[in-house]
């Protein structure tokens, strides 16, 4: 699971504290607090209208949001960045089909919409008011049908066009969290220990950095968090269901199917109404009802196609990067959008190669045998399988069977110095990694897989080494290195606390009695874990097992200890301490009761501020 994560603070700080202002109305007088004024960066470049005066009127004669659009695009990617993009071409497709349908029909053009998918276990579905939609991989796995993603799409499309974010009453999220934390000051130390100032890189600087990094990770927590948990009132609730309700009919797709929603997240989502959409978009039964009664009153009309929608914002977000020249993960961000919302035709692939040719050169900077040819040339080959889905005549195919040939022939090149190595005995770990990715069929990849689960045995990470130790011993059963990564198995099996390694071990595991020794393990364990990451990454990679009740209670526990840290450290002015545990509740427990109290400690804080 992600931590902590080495990177500058500041440019987090200002979203973060761009969107408390923005979203929450927070007084002017807090602008020169956060480092910025009410007219968003003074770097033109990054007005979503160059040239115009950020109090100017937009296209339809309503004032423009200051930045809004740049700012929505770096929430966006701090969103992707924290939970990863969910890569499932297909779905990707079907999502923008059906949304650029509905959109189509909404009479909106203030800003180009994009539609992305993010690998998040819990099934939601969230939007920024700049108009970057994201469904869950959770949202997925309960198989929605087209007539029940179109209603949930347009749910989620309306709080953008009917700007809900704008209307909401003035009080605090969990944006407020950092609001309060950094800006207004209620974690104590924060503003007295001159010694976590930030006055900018010095070399001979050799302080501690910690609040800095925490600062960071504090911030795009609690960023990703506003954005899954924000709750918007009963009023615009009730308006998104109702006009997405009727951009689903108007589009072509069954009103009705907003009803079939609701029946299926009770039906197959844990935890009822603490759990994803049901506690993010609250009021499920009553509104069940009343998208039943709705959904009588519609007609639904004829489905047609939104191809030159989807083409008009795709150059809408070109355009919008020639002019704005995002650099970074802001860029990369802006360029996967408009590959999904238009994936073919010369726009699209050009992206595509681009993405590649990265991806690629990115892996050949690298040392011989380093070089992860099998990422690549997996990646080089889905790319390929889409392009022929979508356009079988274009001659961008030629191209990448080239490319793919010459990768091929560049890893088959390596291959000797690598079994030359690998009998050399002296080697790193990226190179036994590099060695399985780029051979899997290998008679030797038994002996890889067990020293790297050796490797990762001597560095205590145990998800990592029951998984390398199952596939040596699956590759090569009778083999000495599988024989002796069983051995291996059955010496770490009792002492396993990581969760998702034991649901592994009980998952993969062919001997009756170890299986059954990881099942009683992990049925103990599951109550007494330690550690908030440890359940969650049970939580994203077994969000369905018989033992995420368990996890989840003991996961809010554990999460509500660390609140009662955050409130010891705030008392006594340790302000690393408190940012630390903040960031953790809100990395791996944005769900709990304690983000819960966080956010309700935050309104308090905030009304006697404002």
């Amino acid at each position: 699971m992600r931590t902590i994560r080495q990177r500058p603070s500041s440019r987090l700080y200002r979203l973060a504290a761009w969107v408390l202002v923005a979203a929450l109305g927070a007084p002017p007088s807090l602008w020169a607090q956060i480092g910025a004024s009410p007219q968003g960066d003074p770097d033109p470049g990054t007005s979503p209208n160059p040239g115009q005066s950020p109090e100017s009127p937009a296209p339809d004669g309503k004032k423009e949001k200051p930045d809004l659009f740049a700012q929505s695009v770096k929430a966006a990617q701090e969103a992707v960045e924290e939970y990863g993009a969910y890569d499932n071409p297909q779905e990707l497709e079907r999502v923008n089909r059906i949304a650029f349908q509905l959109l189509a029909k909404a009479d909106f053009d203030r800003y180009p919409f994009s539609f992305g998918l993010v690998n998040m276990p819990v099934p939601n579905a969230f939007a920024l008011p700049g108009g970057q939609i994201f469904v869950t991989r959770g949202m997925l796995d309960l198989e929605p049908d087209d007539d029940m993603l179109a209603n949930v799409l347009g749910h989620e499309i309306t709080h953008v066009t009917h700007e809900h974010y704008l209307k909401m009453k003035k009080k605090a999220t969990l944006m407020s969290i950092l609001g309060n934390a950094l800006v207004l000051g209620v974690l104590v130390g924060a503003g007295r220990n001159r010694e976590y100032a930030n006055p900018g890189h010095d070399p001979l600087d050799t302080r501690d950095n910690s609040a800095d990094i925490l600062q960071g990770a504090a911030a795009a927590s609690v960023v990703v968090s506003e954005l899954l948990l924000r709750s918007y009132s009963r009023e615009h609730e009730d308006d998104s269901d109702d006009e997405g309700q009727r951009l689903a009919a108007a589009a072509g797709y069954d009103p009705a199917g907003a009803q079939k929603f609701w029946a299926l997240l009770n039906a197959r989502a844990p935890q009822a109404k603490e759990y994803g959409y049901l506690q993010t978009h609250p009021f499920a039964e009553d509104r069940a009802k009343y998208a039943s009664v709705r959904a009588a009153e519609l007609k639904i009309q004829e489905r047609g196609t939104a191809d030159a929608l989807r083409q008009k914002t795709q150059g809408q977000l070109m355009t919008w990067i020639d002019k704005n020249r995002p650099k970074g993960p802001e860029l990369g961000f802006v360029k996967a959008a408009a590959l999904a919302t238009w994936p073919k035709g010369p726009v699209a692939e050009s992206l595509r190669l681009e993405k590649l040719h990265v991806l690629r050169d990115d892996a050949l900077a690298k040392p011989l045998l380093a070089r992860d040819f099998g990422t690549v040339l997996k990646t080089y080959r889905s790319e390929r399988e889409q392009v022929a889905g979508l356009t079988p005549e274009s001659p961008l195919l030629a191209k990448l069977d080239a490319e793919i040939t010459d990768l091929e022939n560049k890893s088959r090149d390596a291959y000797p110095k690598a079994i030359e190595t690998l009998e050399g005995g002296i080697y790193e770990t990226s190179f036994l990694e590099a060695f399985l990715a780029n051979y899997p069929d290998s008679p030797r990849v038994p002996e890889v897989a067990l020293a790297l689960g050796n490797a990762y045995a001597r560095l205590g990470n145990q998800t990592q080494a029951v998984a390398q130790y199952l596939r040596a011993s699956e590759a090569g059963p009778e083999s000495p290195a599988g024989i002796k990564a069983h051995a291996g198995l059955r010496n770490l099996a009792p002492n396993l606390e990581m969760l998702a390694a034991l649901q592994d071990l009980v998952d993969r595991e062919k001997e009756p009695e170890m299986r059954k020794k990881a099942e009683e393990r992990l049925a103990a364990q599951a109550k007494v874990y330690e550690d908030v990451a440890n359940g969650a990454e049970y939580l994203h990679r077994y969000p369905e097992g018989i033992h995420v009740p368990v996890v989840i209670e003991r996961l809010n526990k554990l999460a509500d200890d660390l609140y009662g840290e955050v409130v010891l450290y705030q008392g006594v002015g340790e302000t690393v301490k408190a940012l630390d545990r903040i960031q953790r509740i809100l990395t791996h427990a944005p769900l709990s009761p304690a983000a819960a109290k966080l956010r309700d400690h935050a309104e308090v804080a905030s009304e006697r501020a404002g």
